[in-house]
């Protein structure tokens, strides 16, 4: 019996030990070093697809988020995001457009200044990354930039060398109030062409900006065109009908064809600017009083976009009409050197571009709170506007309490200004703060040249244009 209970208890120590070793072995596997599948290790993180290109691995990823940070309990969404993967100990830099993320890979030019890694973030409620069903009370400046302070902490350990976050136009406007909500997760923000509409029903600066932009003849061609286009309304209107049918384009969102196509005009001006050169004024007909129906159709579709106004060129953007019409504002002209008898709704607001069914409520706090934040507390931030550009009309600006950080204009650049543009102390100066942000040598930063050479097709700009009057 005793050898029976000694054999017993042999075999129970026995067994443990087996079980302790292989815990132990369990235990120490390694984690997994390939950056894939690292990044599929975090929990949340899927993946789409993953795309070849030379020097980098470049993967389309779906996160879960919580449909709201202050509730994660009440539903979740899958946001897409990018990697543009260069070596884990490089910096990396966090983009968005503020709108939806190309899935092709592409370079931001902070990247190549550094020489980095890229997390690009869909923006929430841009589709695919909207939750189903979408409430829309959940999309605001706030759940974005915890969005971004969750994917932050996320990937943080697979990159821990410093972060700089970036985005031009909407997505400058992105980063500008991630640093305001998160100001310890980045170690500084470029941020292009971002608009700041403080004060939302004051917009005289808009005004005073197209009395002085360019010279006095381009912008005679462009007043006459757009004008005309006025003066023309009622044959004009007689092909947009036609041209919408054609294409299958609805206008219930605006409340009628006359709505939209008057949008479109008044959009003409501002959308050159936006978009255009000085010298590109050579394209604008020169005599629009003699122009021919087709000639001012063919300007005011090229610079402002007839589909921009239709239920199917408004749908897309939804989420950013929204955002205009409860937090951000929106740009009022009011167009002194046109005749008040050819404009019968004048710029329209937000709330026009939105289907009724969503409900807005503008909240006028939101703005004011970052803008008072920025003056006061803007740490390794900067901000790059363009010379022409109509958004930079109403700019961010510093104040006392600003610590190294810039506010430069490139000269004669539009809403594609970028550090590249500015005049040679400003550029080596933006270039050296970049570098240094991103925590590289004292050498590197001395020498104030972007370390990544150009990429024609990696840094090329996407070649699809947002219609005017959306930043």
């Amino acid at each position: 019996m005793r050898k029976a209970l000694r054999w017993l208890l042999a075999l129970t120590v026995f067994i443990g030990t087996l079980s302790t070793a292989a815990g132990a072995a369990t235990a120490a596997e390694p984690e997994p070093t390939d950056i894939k599948d690292r990044l599929l290790s975090i929990p949340g993180m899927s993946l789409v697809e993953e795309k070849p290109y030379p020097g980098y691995r470049f993967f389309v990823l779906n996160y879960t988020q919580p449909i709201d940070h202050r509730h994660p309990d009440r539903g979740t969404f899958q946001q897409r995001i990018t990697v543009l993967h260069r070596d884990a100990s490089r910096p990396t830099v966090f983009y968005t457009s503020g709108y939806n993320v190309s899935t092709n890979p592409s370079r931001r030019e902070p990247t190549q200044i550094v020489d980095g890694n890229q997390v690009s973030l869909e923006y929430r409620f841009f589709t695919p990354s909207r939750p189903d069903p979408a409430d829309w009370s959940k999309l605001d400046i706030w759940q974005a930039a915890n969005d971004q302070h969750r994917l932050f902490t996320a990937l943080k350990p697979l990159y821990p060398a410093n972060w700089l976050a970036t985005g031009a136009s909407k997505g400058g406007m992105t980063a500008t109030y991630y640093e305001r909500f998160h100001p310890r997760d980045m170690d500084g923000i470029v941020a292009y062409v971002a608009p700041n509409d403080v004060v939302n029903h004051e917009d005289s600066a808009y005004d005073r900006f197209f009395t002085g932009v360019g010279t006095k003849e381009c912008r005679d061609r462009l007043n006459a065109v757009q004008r005309e286009a006025l003066v023309r309304r009622e044959p004009l209107e007689k092909r947009y009908a036609q041209y919408a049918a054609g294409k299958g384009y609805t206008f219930d969102t605006i409340g009628g064809l006359d709505k939209a196509y008057e949008a479109v005009v008044l959009d003409y001006v501002w959308g050159f600017w936006q978009y255009n050169l000085l010298k590109n004024c050579d394209t604008v007909p020169a005599h629009a009083a003699t122009a021919t129906d087709e000639e001012i159709w063919n300007s005011v579709d090229t610079i402002s976009g007839f589909s921009a106004y239709t239920d199917q060129g408004l749908e897309a953007f939804t989420p950013y009409y929204y955002q205009a019409g409860t937090q951000l504002g929106a740009p009022t002209i009011h167009f002194p050197y046109l005749d008040k008898r050819l404009v019968r709704y004048g710029y329209q607001p937000p709330r026009n571009f939105v289907p009724r069914s969503i409900p807005m409520r503008f909240r006028p706090q939101a703005m004011r709170d970052v803008d008072t934040w920025v003056r006061h507390h803007a740490h390794h931030m900067l901000f790059v506007y363009g010379q022409n550009d109509p958004w930079r009309a109403e700019p961010f600006r510093l104040g006392a309490g600003a610590r190294d950080s810039y506010v430069f204009t490139a000269p004669g650049m539009n809403h594609g200004a970028n550090v590249a543009g500015l005049v040679p102390d400003q550029k080596s100066l933006a270039t050296a703060r970049i570098l240094a942000w991103a925590g590289l040598s004292p050498s590197t930063v001395a020498r104030a040249k972007p370390l990544a050479g150009h990429d024609a097709k990696l840094d090329a700009r996407d070649t699809e244009r947002e219609p005017a009057l959306r930043p």
